[in-house]
């Protein structure tokens, strides 16, 4: 006993004796806020492509209280521009996919490149799915998408008075309903003095979802969008609708589609070009032979062209009508 109470008073001896050295080191000094600080400020690295592209990923452009940071990807080119700015939406039936992929196309983030090389500034868009938040959430986040890059024109080079919309599926969906809906306070109250579209491009996009029961699901995708636990009712039909906003307001609409497509009917289609047509809207149409949803063809080769096609035709579309002059 009489031995362990020496060692112990050894020990508290030792302590007093490096304890002024520990007083003496200097605070671990930080900034610190006022309030707390809730900004991200993990350094943003941007990845070079071809042609001296700068591209920057994950870029916060909203957060909504009780949801995951929203985020764009954003290419922009090399030269001083102002330039066109195009968002691209991504597809998955609104609850899956992902910004930086479309149908067959191989490396999505190299095409996206190599548009913004063609003098457009260019935003991949993440937005809510059908199982975060139920439809108009989408529609928002892209409208906010959009205001957060007009806001931030400056900073990737951007003209907000030129901004084209893209998207297959899904995307195309919603590529439309962004198109056709500018100033909805409805479908997006913040959306009051927002700035409106020039021109908009859809792949195997959805107009009428009244139509689309007859694909074999059933538009069971739809419905987990609407949030309908049995038939979904006439009002949310024509609220998602793109079809039922098209009025001689709309911008320059290119819809492409896969004939045979099994996903998405082609009618769905060729009832928004008639639509565009009927209110005097200028629209392209490009109706792909033999091709199902994706632009998957009956073989690898028919895959490619079709792919291609539509690909080209996009930024065709894009330099026409937002007055890009090609390289």
């Amino acid at each position: 006993m009489i031995r362990l109470v020496k060692i112990g008073a050894m020990v508290a001896a030792s302590l007093s004796v490096v304890s002024p050295a520990n007083a003496q080191r200097a605070p671990r000094l930080y900034p610190v806020a006022e309030k707390p600080a809730l900004d991200d400020l993990f350094p943003v690295v941007p990845v070079a492509f071809a042609d001296g592209v700068t591209a920057y990923r994950d870029i916060v452009y909203q957060t909504n209280p009780g949801y995951r940071p929203q985020i764009v990807d954003v290419y922009v080119p090399a030269t001083p521009g102002p330039h066109p700015l195009i968002l691209y939406i991504h597809g998955g039936g609104w609850q899956g996919g992902h910004t930086r992929h479309s149908g067959a196309l191989a490396d999505f983030p190299k095409v996206l490149a190599s548009l913004a090389a063609e003098g457009f500034t260019v935003a991949s868009l993440e937005y809510r799915l059908s199982s975060e938040a139920r439809f108009p959430a989408q529609l928002q986040d892209s409208n906010a998408a959009l205001r957060f890059l007009r806001t931030h024109a400056a900073d990737y080079r951007i003209d907000p008075a030129r901004v084209g919309v893209w998207g297959g599926s899904a995307g195309g969906h919603l590529a439309a309903l962004t198109a056709v809906t500018c100033r909805n306070t409805a479908l997006d109250p913040a959306a009051a003095q927002d700035g409106c579209v020039q021109a908009a491009a859809t792949w195997y996009g959805v107009y009428d979802f009244a139509g689309m029961t007859a694909t074999p699901d059933g538009n069971a995708a739809g419905a987990k969008l609407l949030g309908c636990a049995a038939a979904c009712p006439t009002d949310q039909i024509r609220a998602v609708s793109p079809v039922t906003y098209i009025d001689a307001k709309t911008p320059p609409f290119l819809l492409i589609h896969g004939d045979d497509d099994q996903v998405v009917p082609v009618g769905q289609s060729h009832l928004g070009e008639r639509a565009l047509k009927k209110a005097g809207v200028s629209v392209q149409s490009i109706y792909l032979p033999g091709v199902d949803h994706s632009f998957i063809g009956r073989d690898a080769a028919t895959t490619r062209t079709a792919t291609l096609r539509a690909t080209n035709a996009t930024f065709d579309f894009f330099h026409d009508k937002l007055g890009v002059p090609r390289k």
